[in-house]
């Protein structure tokens, strides 16, 4: 009977997992087979090696967060405020690990470190700003309105997590939605 191998997705995921928590230095062979209960030898059937794992990392953080996102807005059609709504709400869910808040971060904090992961955080960040432009140009025709408003919504993205403020009375999700409206307004 045949061994299963363990999918190269699972070994991707593991990786993004151990970065999220520790950052690049957490991606260690050792420790992702044993966390995923196999032996090390089957990593060595998809990458060859530690780096080849860390950019695949990076490959798939990057579609998923900019085109998967894109293609999951589009499909539900609508005009632009709807995609925007539902562009705040897919990228507020962080429903899988690789658009969770925690790589994000992680991604983020590792880009200071390195020029490679920096431009191509640089070039995740454009196209995400680029796609927020064309759905705010839709309905605002002042140039300037639609780059505050994109970097509001972006920084609201990137920055809520840091955020310890209270509000006044209101819940964060109250704001959120406030916030929310005034952009789509």
């Amino acid at each position: 009977m045949a061994t299963a191998r363990t999918p190269r997705g699972k070994w991707i995921e593991e990786g993004l997992r151990a970065l999220s928590a520790g950052g690049p230095e957490a991606v260690r062979i050792e420790s992702l087979a044993q966390a995923l209960g196999v032996s090390k030898g089957g990593f060595y059937g998809y990458f060859r090696n530690r780096g080849t794992l860390l950019t695949e990392i990076l490959d798939t953080w990057e579609r998923e967060v900019t085109e998967a996102v894109i293609e999951r807005v589009e499909s539900g059609g609508g005009d632009a405020r709807a995609k925007l709504v539902r562009l705040f709400t897919i990228a507020g869910a962080g429903d899988s690990p690789m658009t969770s808040t925690v790589a994000e971060l992680a991604i983020r904090d590792w880009a200071r470190h390195d020029e490679a992961v920096a431009e191509r955080l640089r070039r995740v960040d454009n196209r995400r700003m680029e796609y927020m432009r064309a759905l705010f140009a839709s309905f605002c025709d002042d140039e300037a309105e639609v780059e505050a408003r994109c970097l509001i919504a972006f920084s609201l993205r990137i920055g809520n997590h840091y955020i310890a403020a209270d509000h006044g009375g209101r819940s964060r999700a109250e704001v959120l939605e406030l916030t929310r409206k005034w952009l789509l307004g």
